[in-house]
């Protein structure tokens, strides 16, 4: 027992037990038997030893921490782990825009260089775009016109680098941590008396490098700039003293100059002055760098998918990386269902695609030539014949009536408070458990939450109405389909027929009509348009369309629709349309997002008077929950 009392604990690593461990080890020497550890100088030795293994300890747990990647907490040490799987992190993007620019002139050609500057402002701050390469147009009747421009928000930095073979420690960076590595082009001079030019090309991948393969290869480093190395002479061609790396990029703003349009010639291009500009698409897709929870999440996928696209999961990973402003993606096969930009979305087999749907963290939709550079970024990692197909993504909004009761003598807190706290209840809903895709709406965990909202709140009845937005062409006869993709409410045939059964819209005009119509339904599976005199409805066309209540599926026979009404008082090009759904639990299917519409939504609070207090101070309540289908919102 004696030799056990000497020995010194060392499991603990907190500072009062270190120090607490050291003093129960010194008591236990016979030198220091009647020690007063306290109040003598040897006590702040103590402290000393405690603080140094305290600090020792700390420190081995944060060494361990970053020895791997799924707890590294310093971004280098994430890179780190991330280069050693292949994985080069995205670093900050610019924003991009689509222009036509047109040089009035009588010249036959000109040549738009590198460089060449545009300006666009976003409220009242102005942003500076720049081309990245060198463009050559010819006259075409009176101007010369160099069509569909990409442009880049920033400044066109150059970085020039003189090869020293000799120098083992010599790094070629880019000496700026918001430079976009896609604009990046490398270029080496031979020397400074051969300026021949040889153009290398980022290697993304090895087992077709030769010695002789003119590439570089792309690494984050510290303070989140980059660097670009070459090759050995084994993969990849080595350099020689004396050659010129030169390297072109974008020095960006990030997502600052997002939605800029309205752009403007700086300056006079190959010597003409006159200059007009046409915004084809306006600038987005400017993002901060990867993130180290991205970094951690996107690199074993990548990994995983050696370089291909085989499965759904592979998709996301190479979209994420393409697309910057990525916040959430879809994908499904074509075995599994299909997509018509009439009809929609089906269950109906298309083999030979892949659809995938694209939600932005701006909340726009990509724009025709975003899906189009998608297309062409994947077509390097698809595999076989699949031919990849961009959807747009579908919000499939909840308009919910919650209606709470609670007891007044278990709070102090008026009606209106409450509901505030409810309302707090349900954005906190909508934003942690819906808006992304596959996503479901469960009505228990949502009226429980709802309850737990407030220690007075005693019950709650919350009805769910499905809401979709369909934007109509206003340019002929066409006809479309709206896809709930859950089952609609449908007891019986001919329910609340003459009420307007469970379908509703918003207002819109059709032509040679002055009225305003809306879609109702006739419960048993024909969809009608209708318009209000003296506010009842006068029926214009009994077969309007078809109700599959089963699938969740409106089609909508051919109609000419002019113009729409405003949708929740302000200007809208979409028609709402609603419906009830069966199941108060919703589902979203492939390209579909659930999202509570917060404005329709309505918070309805009242003191229940069930709830009696009893002679002992507590409260006996009765509470009801039935769901109650609702009608047509």
């Amino acid at each position: 027992m004696a030799a056990t009392r000497k020995r010194l604990t060392v499991t603990e690593f907190d500072f009062d037990e270190v120090k607490d461990n050291l003093k129960v080890f010194m008591r236990n020497q016979t030198e220091f038997k009647d020690y007063d550890f306290e109040g003598s100088g040897l006590s702040a030795l103590l402290d000393v030893l405690a603080y140094n293994t305290h600090y020792l300890g700390f420190n081995a747990n944060m060494l361990a921490n970053e020895m791997f990647l799924d707890s590294s907490q310093l971004r280098s040490s994430v890179v780190s782990h991330a280069k050693t799987l292949g994985y080069t992190t995205r670093s900050a993007t610019a924003a991009k825009a689509t222009i036509n620019v047109f040089l009035n002139t009588s010249n036959t050609s000109a040549t738009m260089p590198a460089g060449t500057v545009f300006t666009a402002s976003v409220g009242d701050t102005s942003y500076q775009f720049v081309t990245i390469q060198d463009t050559t147009a010819f006259l075409q009747g009176a101007s010369i016109a160099f069509d569909d421009t990409v442009i880049y928000e920033g400044s066109y930095v150059s970085s020039r680098y003189t090869a020293d073979t000799q120098n083992v420690e010599q790094r070629f960076l880019i000496n700026d941590n918001r430079a976009d590595t896609t604009t990046l082009t490398v270029t080496v001079q031979n020397s400074l008396s051969d300026s021949t030019l040889t153009t290398y090309t980022l290697a993304t991948d090895i087992s077709g490098l030769t010695s002789t393969s003119n590439v570089y290869f792309l690494q984050e480093v510290e303070d989140g700039k980059y660097e670009i190395y070459f090759g050995d002479g084994i993969l990849g061609s080595a350099l020689e003293d004396g050659n010129i790396i030169i390297m072109n990029y974008v020095v960006t703003n990030k997502g600052a100059a997002n939605s800029a349009a309205g752009f403007t010639s700086s300056s006079a291009i190959d010597t003409v002055n006159s200059v007009n500009v046409r915004t084809v698409s306006p600038a987005a897709g400017g993002a901060e760098p990867e993130s180290i929870e991205s970094i951690k999440y996107n690199a074993p996928l990548d990994y995983a998918s050696q370089g291909r696209c085989v499965t759904t999961e592979d998709y996301k990973t190479y979209i994420r990386q393409l697309f910057a402003n990525t916040q959430a993606v879809s994908v499904w096969g074509g075995e599994d269902g299909s997509f018509n930009s009439v009809t929609g979305i089906s269950d109906i087999a298309e083999y030979g695609k892949i659809f995938i749907s694209v939600k932005s963290i701006t909340g726009l939709n990509l724009n025709e030539i975003q899906k189009a550079q998608l297309v062409t970024g994947l077509a390097p990692y698809t595999v076989a014949s699949l031919t990849p197909v961009i959807v747009d993504p579908e919000i499939l909004n909840l308009i919910m009536s919650v209606n709470f009761k609670f007891d007044s003598n278990a709070t102090a807190k008026n009606k209106e408070s409450l509901q505030s706290i409810v309302s707090s209840t349900i954005t906190n809903y909508n934003n942690n458990y819906l808006k992304v895709f596959n996503s479901v709406f469960r009505h228990s965990q949502f009226t429980a939450l709802i309850d737990a909202s407030d220690t007075s709140i005693l019950n709650n009845i919350t009805t769910v109405v499905l809401s979709l937005l369909h934007t109509p062409s206003t340019s002929g006869s066409l006809s479309f389909t709206v896809n709930f993709a859950n089952q609609l409410y449908h007891p019986h045939s001919g329910h609340n027929s003459t009420a307007g059964g469970i379908i509703a819209s918003t207002g819109f005009y059709i032509q040679d009509n002055t009225n305003e119509m809306f879609f109702d339904d006739d419960g048993i599976g024909n969809l009608r348009i209708y318009y209000l005199d003296s506010g009842a409805r006068t029926y214009y066309d009994l077969l309007a369309g078809t109700v599959n209540y089963i699938n969740g599926l409106i089609s909508v026979n051919p109609i000419y629709i002019t113009t729409v009404s405003n949708v929740d008082d302000n200007v809208s090009t979409s028609i709402r349309i609603t419906a009830s759904p069966a199941s108060v639990d919703i589902v979203s299917k492939r390209n579909q997002i659930i999202e509570i519409d917060l404005i329709n939504t309505t918070i309805t609070a009242g003191g229940d008077t069930i709830a009696v207090s009893s002679g002992g101070g507590s409260t006996n309540y009765v509470t009801t929950s039935n769901y109650v289908a609702p009608s047509s919102y």
